[in-house]
């Protein structure tokens, strides 16, 4: 019998929002650049189609594609680095991001993985990601970010 082993992050948090408001947020190039550090996030309004997280310079920081695009319940993307090589060499990840109503909240639910034990890449997502949602939250229920980029 063959086990395949995977690298996996998850994170699940609640944000004081509508369904309809956070998947705005999630997918609108121009509101990831308030939470994301300045990065846009331009996924293609279809599965199939090209995404990409673009820096303020216009430099591609990641790439990939569309795998399912829910609005507004589901999107999942094909994700690789590309910006470190070392990153990119370990190849494509798997993203996905889940809504759900939750009461007055929305319980989002972020899973990044790939197969393989103790990528490098997802290591560096399990820093990355609690900082970016805890901006998506504090933005979408404050109306201010609260973490800035560190150097």
């Amino acid at each position: 019998m063959t086990t395949t082993e995977r690298s996996e992050f998850v994170y699940v948090t609640y944000i004081r929002t509508t369904v309809e408001r956070l998947w705005e947020a999630l997918t609108n190039p121009e509101e990831t650049v308030v939470y994301w550090y300045g990065m846009r996030s331009t996924p293609e309004q279809k599965a199939g189609g090209a995404w990409s997280l673009v820096s303020r310079d216009g430099q591609v920081m990641d790439s990939g594609e569309v795998l399912e695009f829910d609005a507004p319940n589901r999107l999942v993307l094909r994700w690789r680095n590309e910006w470190k090589e070392e990153y990119k060499a370990e190849g494509y990840t798997r993203c996905s991001m889940d809504l759900e109503p939750f009461g007055e909240t929305v319980k989002l639910t972020v899973r990044h993985w790939m197969e393989g034990d103790g990528t490098q890449f997802i290591g560096a997502v399990s820093n990355g990601w609690p900082q970016i949602l805890s901006n998506l939250k504090s933005w979408l229920e404050t109306g201010e970010i609260i973490l800035m980029r560190y150097k």
